[in-house]
């Protein structure tokens, strides 16, 4: 042991035992033992005495000529001479060693031999680090087995290395982290994020850091136009199927290493670089002020050869198709009021044009160039932490000369790059930015290796932010389960199909891709359709054009309202039915009047209006937030007063009813919209709600079959006050009600919905294809 440093020259800081538990895995082989030989390099002559084991469960027999054909093919660190290469080389290999790891008892015998040969020489132990690169599904046994057998004495630190996937999604997570802070402390496990260890991501924050005053002004929503952060891939995911399917490219790539990219490029800056429970704070607060994503911010795709590859890897039959992207575009938005507005593209994908991979902020233009286009301050203005491959080949972080000369981000290990290739990026010439770039580059598992034994928690992930972006990204990732993604040939061939744009905080493909249709159906034969229905008009289409139908009427109603009485009233129900009509609205409808416009409630849960069950919550988060509407127009239920929900002492349906009364005219709403339970219920109006008693009130207390059971609700009388009453019912689940109801003649207890009868105002049904069809 004692051979590995220069005797007397440094004073003993004790023994490092490595163990790389999969010490024979691809992962091992093409950059672990090259990190952990980086590391020893760096290291001998400092004090440390170390010993190196592969594990495995192969017998020792088998295991270690494996081990030893991986340590002969190492590289030289390039800072090392051939000679002294050769000798720290030699050094090494003779400290390595194969150890089968599969019992406990291995671990235990494992934890014998290093014990015996710290004995032997004499040694303090000053850690062991172990590194699973295994299967996730592994982790927990092999924690269980190095807790109860192979720790280290006390004084001495447990490191323990995790590789990803941590999880399937939030509950998968959630679990294996039980298990593993069963075994182990959070201190002692480091969740490793390659992505962490790549130099420019590592200089993001200290970029923003050396470059503040100059940053503050601009990073920010009236600078900022858009952030791109990319990654692109030209291999497929062949051999490696079994793994992919089972995550696809948003858990593989978008939910760890672009979000940690996007974490680290518009968290808080810590006041410290190094206080890594700062930066962890910085991290978890960012990750909370991020908006809910659903299928509407996404697009998915599938090379072409994918389906096939899984069915010849996973021995499936040749009708098996699987769902599983290998390209994913999302448009993220961040809710606070620095990034408000700002649209984040995170992409990536497999079987594309070209490798590469960065992150872009695109500054806003405030300049007009009447001539010379080309004069720099016409250029486009960003900057770019661009992380490697593409026509670059190497990583740096480049600002447009436009914007303002940086400070090196590190003046040891950066340079500035004044030599300029005839290369175009992003939009650029190179010669058109400041570059800055690492002196050597360093492979990112040298770095975080390092960072391991060093107890640097800074660059790994922590259980609270791994769950915290597992939070964000599972209700995505639920959504998308059932989505069939667009089919890409790949590389080049790609052309445009994969383009994908942002109308409204919506996202689709940029361009229809083209389907061979054999069979047209009933789609392709009837766009809307108008008759009758229970006696009222009724409009059909499929949804999107019900949707679009129903936001045109809407828009007509409020401009014949406010032309005849300034203002327009419109009372929105809770529930499932008005999600996409109030997107369209939000989204689409830029001319609608929303200055003259007041917006009220049909009902609501007794819940604040703060929490997600809240139907005013709903309705904030997908029109009120992205309209411009006069704060004193909005009116919703008072459901929440002197501290508690709906009871009836605090008179909460009075204040609403006297309200109605003081601005809408003969409380007589303009449009109310309804929709319609499967049970028949509408509003908060159920089967069982009494209102003999309530013929002259306008608003009250219901109570739900469902929780939450406290409700408040416009009654029977409000609503057929109402000028038009729109019902909107969407969804083949809704098929059998619609069936039941055309059976109907009048009114029916059983069914509520048929109690909507306005006086003198128009009842308008709004059914689309799968509800009536089935």
């Amino acid at each position: 042991i004692l051979q590995c440093y220069n005797h007397g020259a440094t004073k003993s800081l004790g023994h490092v035992t490595v163990v790389i538990v999969g010490g024979t895995g691809d992962l091992a082989r093409k950059y672990l033992w090259q990190g952990f030989f980086q590391l020893y390099a760096d290291q001998v002559g400092k004090g440390h005495t170390f010993s190196f084991y592969g594990g495995a469960l192969s017998t020792t027999e088998k295991g270690t000529p494996l081990l030893f054909d991986i340590l002969k093919e190492l590289a030289c660190p390039a800072e090392l001479s051939v000679e002294r290469c050769a000798l720290v080389k030699d050094q090494f290999l003779h400290l390595s060693k194969y150890h089968q790891l599969k019992t406990t008892e291995d671990y235990e015998n494992l934890s014998q031999q290093i014990k015996q040969q710290l004995g032997q020489e004499g040694i303090i132990e000053a850690g062991r680090l172990f590194y699973l690169s295994v299967p996730a599904f592994a982790y927990a046994d092999i924690a269980e087995k190095i807790n109860n057998t192979c720790r280290p004495p006390s004084e001495a630190w447990l490191r323990v290395v995790l590789e990803k996937p941590f999880g399937h999604n939030l509950y998968s997570a959630q679990a294996l982290d039980k298990k593993l802070s069963g075994q182990l402390k959070e201190e002692e496990m480091y969740r490793i994020d390659h992505y962490l260890g790549k130099q420019v991501v590592s200089k993001i924050l200290p970029f923003r850091k050396e470059n503040k005053k100059l940053l503050d002004p601009i990073w920010n929503k009236h600078h900022i136009e858009r952030i791109e952060i990319v990654l692109k891939e030209t291999l497929d995911a062949k051999g490696r199927i079994q793994f992919y399917d089972q995550y696809g490219v948003i858990r593989d790539v978008l939910q760890n290493h672009l979000t940690e990219v996007m974490t680290l490029m518009l968290m808080n800056l810590p006041a410290n670089l190094s206080n890594s429970e700062e930066i962890l704070q910085n991290k978890l607060n960012f990750l909370a002020s991020l908006q809910h994503v659903d299928n509407s911010n996404a697009v998915v795709g599938q090379y072409q050869a994918y389906n096939g590859e899984v069915q010849e890897e996973l021995n499936k039959t040749k009708d098996y198709f699987s769902l599983t992207p290998t390209f994913a575009g999302v448009v993220i938005h961040v809710d606070n009021a620095q990034y408000e507005g700002i649209p984040i593209f995170m992409t990536s994908g497999k079987a594309l044009d070209e490798r590469v991979s960065y992150a872009r902020v695109l500054f806003k233009s405030n300049v007009f160039c009447v001539q010379d286009p080309n004069n720099v301050q016409c250029k486009s203005k960003q900057i770019i932490f661009y992380l490697g491959h593409g026509t670059l080949q190497y990583p740096a972080i480049l600002l447009s000369k436009n914007l303002f000369k940086p400070e090196l981000v590190s003046s040891g290990d950066w340079k500035e790059v004044t030599e300029y290739k005839d290369v175009n990026v992003l939009g650029l010439q190179l010669s058109d930015y400041y570059i800055q770039s690492p002196v050597t580059p360093r492979e990112a598992y040298c770095e975080l290796i390092s960072h391991v034994f060093f107890g640097r928690k800074d660059s790994f992930i922590s259980a609270e932010g791994l769950l915290a972006s597992w939070e964000f990204w599972t209700p995505l990732l639920e959504g998308l389960s059932r989505v069939f993604p667009r089919v890409y040939p790949g590389g080049v061939d790609n052309g445009n199909l994969l383009n994908f744009q942002l109308k409204g905080h919506q996202v689709a493909f940029s361009h229809e891709a083209l389907v061979n249709v054999i069979n047209p159906g009933a789609e392709d034969n009837f766009q809307v359709m108008q008759g009758k229905y229970r006696s009222s008009e009724m409009v059909s289409a499929w949804a999107q054009e019900l949707v679009e139908r129903l936001a045109s009427d809407l828009l007509l109603a409020a401009e014949e309202a406010i032309r005849e009485e300034g203002q327009f009233h419109l009372a929105l129900s809770g529930g499932s039915s008005p999600v996409a009509l109030l997107r369209a609205l939000a989204l689409n409808l830029y001319t609608f009047p929303w200055r003259n416009t007041h917006i009220w409630q049909v009902d609501e849960r007794c819940v604040p209006h703060t929490e997600s069950g809240s139907n005013f919550r709903s309705i904030h988060d997908l029109l009120l937030q992205h309209i411009r509407i006069p704060y004193f127009n909005i009116h919703p239920m008072p459901v929440h007063l002197t501290q508690r929900l709906c009871v009836e002492e605090d008179g909460g349906p009075t204040l609403y009813e006297k309200e109605i009364k003081k601005h809408v005219n003969g409380s007589s709403f303009h449009y109310i919209l309804l929709g319609v339970g499967q049970d028949g219920h509408t509003a908060s109006l159920f089967q069982d709600t009494k209102l003999e008693n309530d013929e002259e009130n306008l608003v009250i207390l219901t109570e739900s079959p469902n929780k939450p059971h406290q409700r408040m609700s416009l009654t029977f009388t409000a609503i057929n006050r109402a000028r038009r009453v729109g019902v909107l019912i969407m969804g083949k689940s809704k098929h059998e009600l619609v069936s039941q109801l055309s059976r109907i003649k009048g009114e029916s207890s059983k069914y509520p919905i048929t109690k909507v009868q306005p006086k003198s105002g128009t009842l308008i049904w709004y059914i689309d294809y799968d509800a009536l069809l089935g």
